[in-house]
């Protein structure tokens, strides 16, 4: 009975990502109530991330549609086209799969970003910079990573360049996410990414309970006066500013948003680039993820916001994330089990629709 239940379990790629978003957003609620602090919802660039993460999957729904439609009938039968699209390859499974991947990816977010924020108060007074700051200059041979990197690169254009590689994760994961649930017609795939993204918030969470910490831009911030305004520096200002709001009123300041271990911005990064690579996706974009992520990784001592062990604590988290998803998700742990398919591919059974598998091609 216990078997068949499992198997039963297992055969949907989303029952693993289902219970840890409820297990995580079980526990914001707990410690919301119990210390008094209301839940908020981070906002970003297009509002909450209930409102951007639908309008992106409505995005790429579109993006999947349009082009195939005019394909089929050109500009005057695109009506039609749409219709024909729509009946013959978005079944209610395939719509609730995307959904099922998006919500996932929301609570677990959500309820990471207030899980972190809770910080100050559940961790008063523990504090580990001094410490990771000692295992810095010990790696690199009495000297600070931000130095270093600061004569390497230089404080002009390169800082412009690492800034703007930074702020755009905030808008590029969700995005690769969305495009990964619209466009890609093997459910198990994009379950696989939604889980494993999920996973990065339940990780780091826990990590930043275990090594409470600022980071160098907090605690040593003479050390990055000669870099110019960018967008990094202006959100370290806003963080600032936030956290001494927490301070003087948790019950009524925006999220606490400072922690240094473990990077998420490492581990989110390279989840990407690993899921890129076990899927096989084209050369130019695995070439480019790990592009992103190498300056990614810069950019997080080149700016102050972790030392060197929060970027190796990040890279452990995104390599777990990928290898518990593939394993949840029924790709492997160690290995894909199975080929993907290329993203917005036609001529799919519908078959390979309903039940998420894909054929591996002769």
């Amino acid at each position: 009975m216990v078997e068949r239940w499992w198997r039963a379990a297992r055969s949907w790629p989303y029952t693993f990502g289902v219970l840890v978003a409820l297990a995580i957003g079980i526990t914001a609620v707990v410690y919301s109530a119990r210390l008094g602090i209301a839940l908020k919802d981070p906002e970003g660039f297009l509002g909450p991330a209930y409102v951007r993460l639908p309008l992106m999957g409505l995005a790429f729904f579109a993006a999947g549609i349009v082009p195939l439609a005019l394909k089929r009938s050109g500009f005057r039968g695109f009506g039609r086209g749409v219709r024909e699209i729509v009946r013959d390859e978005w079944s209610w499974a395939r719509v609730g799969h995307i959904a099922t991947g998006l919500l996932t990816f929301y609570v677990c977010y959500v309820s990471y970003r207030n899980i972190k924020g809770f910080l100050p108060v559940l961790r008063e007074g523990v504090n580990f910079d001094t410490m990771l700051s000692r295992w810095d200059y010990w790696l690199m041979f009495g000297h600070h990573p931000a130095d270093v990197l600061h004569s390497l690169l230089g404080t002009g254009l390169m800082a412009q360049v690492l800034a703007t590689v930074y702020v755009s994760y905030l808008p590029l994961i969700p995005i690769t996410l969305a495009a990964f649930l619209v466009l890609n017609r093997d459910f198990s795939l994009g379950a696989w990414y939604a889980t494993a993204l999920s996973l990065n918030w339940v990780l780091g969470a826990a990590s930043y309970y275990i090594f409470p910490s600022l980071g160098p831009a907090y605690t040593n911030g003479t050390l990055f006066d000669d870099l110019p305004t960018t967008g990094v520096t202006q959100l370290q200002e806003s963080l600032f500013i936030n956290a001494a709001q927490n301070h003087e009123n948790p019950m009524a300041a925006p999220i606490w948003g400072i922690g240094a271990f473990a990077s998420l911005h490492v581990s989110v990064t390279l989840t990407a680039v690993l899921f890129f690579q076990r899927t096989d996706q084209p050369r130019y974009l695995q070439i480019t993820a790990w592009v992103y992520f190498v300056l990614t990784v810069i950019a997080t001592l080149y700016f102050g916001w972790h030392f060197i062990a929060d970027d190796v604590a990040g890279a452990f988290i995104g390599w777990i994330s990928v290898a518990l998803a593939g394993w949840a998700t029924g790709n492997g742990f160690w290995h894909q089990r199975h080929h993907k398919v290329q993203l917005t591919a036609e001529g799919e059974s519908e078959s390979a629709s309903e039940t998420g598998t894909v054929t591996k091609p002769a």
